[in-house]
């Protein structure tokens, strides 16, 4: 195994110590070159990419051949960060055995190390048949943005009570059935700190507040690329769409007006 590669014996070793973890969700080479030089713990490759990288509306039109696509990149450029990939809408909600088959094809071509599901009860069947097979789970409930079409767009959940305790039932489901960690969405902080105080999983917040073992951002959303929209749980690093334009405006100028390329800029015979 790489020296220095990041398991998922570490990050319970880092939530047993109270210690943070770091995670950052991203779609190619590059930027999780940047993740791992820059020590993020884990990285997940969401179905978030097709907003992000590809424009959608919903990540619900994302494939499964998209998702291995990006995570072979990702993989590429990270060695160090556990990785985790996303199961995308209807790659796993059509029978255990259809989950089984898309998830094991994900970690077999990918070389990730574990998979994201999103939902509660509902699904615990195929957690418990994964993690019997060896396939680490990483759950996702509060908003799941798979379900963007009953939620009818981005919502925090769980500030009515009904909501809450299907939080909590949905979460032990998870935790019973064997799921490793499990991402809190859009969920108020003094659930997911409760939650967490008494968890045996891993809890990753993602808009659930600071008490979670570990939180998990958008690579896009943290180095400002994304303009046209900013939860409230996101925080920019860098406004990195206003650096990015300025640099192109340059290019452009620079051509227009001779000054590129330069002599030194240029092959000689």
């Amino acid at each position: 195994m790489l020296e220095g590669k990041i398991t998922l014996k570490e990050l319970f070793n880092k939530k047993k110590k109270g210690e943070k973890i770091t995670m950052v969700s991203t779609y190619d080479y590059l930027s999780a070159r940047f993740c791992d030089e820059a020590g993020i713990d884990s990285i997940l490759v969401g179905d978030s990419l097709g907003m992000v990288f590809q424009g959608k509306e919903s990540t619900v039109p994302v494939t499964l051949e998209e998702m291995i696509y990006h995570a072979k990149a990702v993989r590429r450029g990270a060695k160090r960060p556990f990785l985790i990939v996303d199961m995308p809408f209807m790659s796993y909600q059509t029978s255990v055995e259809e989950g089984l088959k898309n998830c094991g094809k994900v970690l077999k071509e990918t070389g990730a190390e574990a998979v994201k599901l999103e939902g509660g009860e509902e699904i615990v069947p195929l957690v418990e048949r994964l993690v019997s097979t060896g396939i680490p789970v990483v759950g996702h409930i509060g908003y799941t943005p798979q379900s963007v079409n009953i939620f009818g767009g981005a919502k925090v959940v769980g500030k009515r009570e009904e909501e809450a305790q299907k939080l909590k039932r949905d979460f032990k489901a998870l935790e019973d059935s064997g799921a490793a960690m499990i991402v809190l969405e859009s969920v108020p902080y003094d659930i997911a700190k409760e939650i967490s105080e008494s968890s045996v999983a891993i809890t990753i917040g993602i808009g659930a507040g600071k008490y979670c073992d570990g939180q998990v951002l958008v690579f896009h959303d943290l180095v400002g690329l994304v303009e046209d929209m900013k939860p409230r749980f996101v925080r920019r690093y860098l406004e990195g769409a206003k650096l990015f334009k300025e640099a192109l405006v340059k290019f452009k100028n620079d051509v227009e007006s001779g000054s590129f390329p330069s002599e030194e800029e240029s092959y000689g015979r």
